[in-house]
């Protein structure tokens, strides 16, 4: 055989592969979330079939019309919204102080403290889901959206401020000496000099935080329980998932439930991408 022929076979051979591969983890990916959504406008009875189809017989958006008319479900999803939102505020604001004096002001138990940050995320959140709910009742924190704020935060600080550091790491000292010989205090040039450099260390952050909040069950079963309160992943398991389901009903609510977050990755991928990517290899 002549050996370019040879080569572009064996090279045509190669991206087949490559795609066949690509196609085959999309696919698994992808097919539960396009089963939502068919779900999501079938009828209960269709649903219930023992042999599925793959698309409805006649699309029915019954599921969704009633999700919307339902203040219950709308109810849940502004609760979502707004512990998400606080939690990535409260967690970026945090971050962005600890993770600079982490960065700049180095003393002995640094490596330590980092330790105990790497320690921590390696801990199940039902391991302490006991201890945190009984310190919240002590200081009267359950059952309110600032408790599960907090408890939340506190799974996801010690990531975030690693993140950080690493971030202020990789600005070069020598611009916050200008800034000082200049007259710059040090919150003047953490604002004015350093900030602006690690804005997408801190969407990163901001994003992850937002996703991870969204999709919280655990914390918020374990602190909330009044319904009026209640998350949406809460929501959805308390109210709508029982011993016979509502299955268009569920799906329609998991599809609205997705929506936010398909949002805020596919506007922010970029940012969050290079932030982590760029947190990785600094310092």
């Amino acid at each position: 055989m002549n050996p370019k022929l040879k080569r572009n076979t064996l090279r045509f051979g190669s991206t087949t592969l490559k795609y066949l591969a690509i196609f085959a983890i999309f696919f698994f990916l992808l097919f539960p979330v396009y089963w939502m959504l068919t779900t999501s406008l079938k009828t209960n009875i269709e649903s219930y079939r023992a042999i599925p189809t793959l698309w409805p017989e006649n699309v029915n958006f019954d599921g969704y019309i009633s999700l919307i008319k339902d203040g219950k479900f709308l109810t849940y999803y502004k609760n979502n919204i707004l512990v998400s939102a606080m939690a990535a505020a409260f967690i970026c604001f945090v971050s962005l102080f600890a993770g600079y004096a982490l960065s700049r002001f180095h003393f002995k138990w640094n490596v330590l403290l980092f330790a105990t940050f790497s320690f921590t995320q390696m801990m199940p959140v039902i391991s302490r889901l006991i201890s945190l709910y009984t310190i919240m009742r002590k200081v009267n924190l359950t059952d309110t959206h600032v408790g599960l704020v907090l408890a939340v935060s506190a799974t996801q600080i010690p990531f975030a401020v690693s993140l950080m550091a690493s971030f202020f790491d990789g600005i070069p000292r020598e611009l916050e000496e200008s800034a000082s010989v200049d007259g710059c205090g040090r919150f003047k040039t953490l604002f004015r000099i350093v900030m602006p450099l690690v804005v997408p260390g801190l969407l990163a952050v901001g994003v992850y935080s937002f996703l991870q909040t969204w999709d919280d069950y655990l914390h918020a079963i374990t602190l909330i329980r009044s319904s009026d309160l209640w998350t949406l992943s809460q929501g959805l398991k308390l109210t709508y998932l029982g011993e016979v389901s509502d299955w268009q009903l569920i799906n329609a609510a998991s599809t609205l439930g997705a929506i936010p977050m398909i949002f805020v990755f596919f506007f922010f991928q970029k940012y969050m991408i290079k932030g982590l990517v760029s947190g990785a290899v600094k310092g």
